[in-house]
């Protein structure tokens, strides 16, 4: 599959019409459809969400990407990661349906999950955007029950724009005509513009701000919208910005006609690795001792401030970095608001990955924001080196959902 094109990433839809029409148009036979785009936010968003309908009993298939361990967390098949001979199953389908026309890694597993879940029974179907919006490959459904933007922040420039008003258009490519958009915390000019967008397709926004307010009062949750007041436990996710994440959850549950138990569940029984994740079991957790080892999958300027916030917020605690990304992100924006708050940075290259930036590259652009900064090997080598020095520190590995999935992996070893 990765050698029918040659671009990891090309956005136009004709390769996936065409598979999806061979398939006999599967996208048409999905359970009801909550489409979630946004920049950040939108894996936890989408989990709470499915958190909240099974606790009411609902079977939700889910797609969601990247993946972090194994392919099979992209695709939840009514409350399950899908089988390897299901899953083997429609990828043969779609690779043959597709005959070796162009077509990228993402787009045709994308078609092969819609594949399962048109022919798996659920009462809701949750599609997680891979990339933008407007020309992404989940974009398929005419009409969803529910579209849902997360906040949107600069990321991936290269292939949705360098304004934040030309991103949000992209990212507001799922709105459709007639349907609720429930809409996170944003930027005036990219709010500006999905109203624009919205009011040209007559489609009806829940903005928060305007239409629901969520914020952590007293170590509670207190959520507002026109049909009253909840008053919650705190997501189970940590971090700051998971209050504004279950805000956008929370509306999109009440808008499908759920209650408050549901809203509940959605706080309480989410899971989402590699999302501010304390490890406290496994090989490297085992490696890390006494010191706090925490995993983190953001890799954008946004994701770096959340994370800084969600930090400040803890006890207490040396902290040090283990970090590596991509060559196409924006380290230095992402590593700025951490810079206040680390008291060093171990650079690592994220293993098997052809676009990962060199280990020292990282420490330099570190040193440069006036962290202390050294390289390592590996993770494990990286824990070795501060724990010699700082048995007691809090390490945070950070910077790529690659390096997590890579983490997560050796972990169980």
């Amino acid at each position: 599959m990765l050698a029918l094109h040659p671009k990891v990433i090309d956005l136009v839809l004709d390769r996936v019409w065409t598979l999806l029409d061979a398939l006999d148009n599967p996208q048409n036979k999905l359970s009801p459809v909550i489409h979630v785009a946004g920049t950040n936010g939108k894996g936890s968003t989408q989990a709470m969400i499915r958190a909240g309908l099974e606790h009411g009993g609902a079977a939700v298939h889910a797609y969601t990407s990247p993946h972090l361990a194994r392919f099979h967390e992209r695709i939840r098949l009514a409350g399950d990661l899908i089988s390897e001979e299901t899953l083997t199953a429609v990828l043969d389908r779609c690779y043959a349906a597709n005959d070796s026309a162009p077509i990228t890694y993402f787009e045709i597993t994308t078609v092969a999950a819609l594949l399962a879940f048109a022919e798996t029974a659920a009462d809701y179907t949750l599609l997680e955007v891979g990339l933008g919006g407007r020309l992404d490959a989940t974009n398929v459904v005419d009409t969803p029950a529910l579209t849902i933007i997360t906040p949107v922040d600069l990321d991936h420039q290269q292939f949705l724009g360098d304004t934040l008003p030309e991103i949000a258009g992209e990212k507001a490519g799922i709105i459709k005509r007639g349907v609720p958009c429930i809409v996170g915390p944003q930027h005036d000019e990219a709010m500006d513009v999905i109203e624009a967008v919205a009011a040209k397709k007559g489609a009806p926004l829940l903005a928060y701000g305007q239409h629901w307010h969520v914020a952590s009062e007293r170590g509670r949750l207190v959520y507002q919208d026109e049909t009253g007041l909840l008053d919650l436990p705190l997501p189970k996710l940590p971090g700051a910005h998971q209050i504004m994440n279950a805000g956008a959850a929370i509306a999109a549950l009440r808008a499908l006609g759920r209650e408050e138990a549901a809203c509940e569940a959605a706080l309480t029984q989410v899971y989402w690795p590699a999302r501010m994740e304390r490890l406290t079991a496994g090989a490297l957790a085992d490696r890390a001792g006494t010191a706090e080892l925490w995993l983190d999958g953001g890799h954008n300027p946004a994701a770096g401030r959340a994370l800084a916030q969600s930090l400040r917020a803890l006890p207490a605690r040396p902290l040090h970095l283990i970090c590596g990304m991509l060559k196409t992100k924006d380290i230095s924006g992402y590593l700025s608001p951490l810079a206040n708050v680390a008291d060093s940075l171990t650079g690592v290259s994220i293993p098997g990955e052809q676009s990962t930036l060199d280990a020292a590259q990282t420490a330099a652009e570190a040193a440069k924001l006036g962290l202390q900064a050294t390289t390592a090997d590996s993770v494990a080598e990286a824990i070795d080196q501060i724990v010699q020095n700082a048995p007691q520190a809090r390490i945070l590995i950070c910077g790529s959902l690659y390096l997590a999935g890579d983490v997560m992996r050796e972990n169980v070893k």
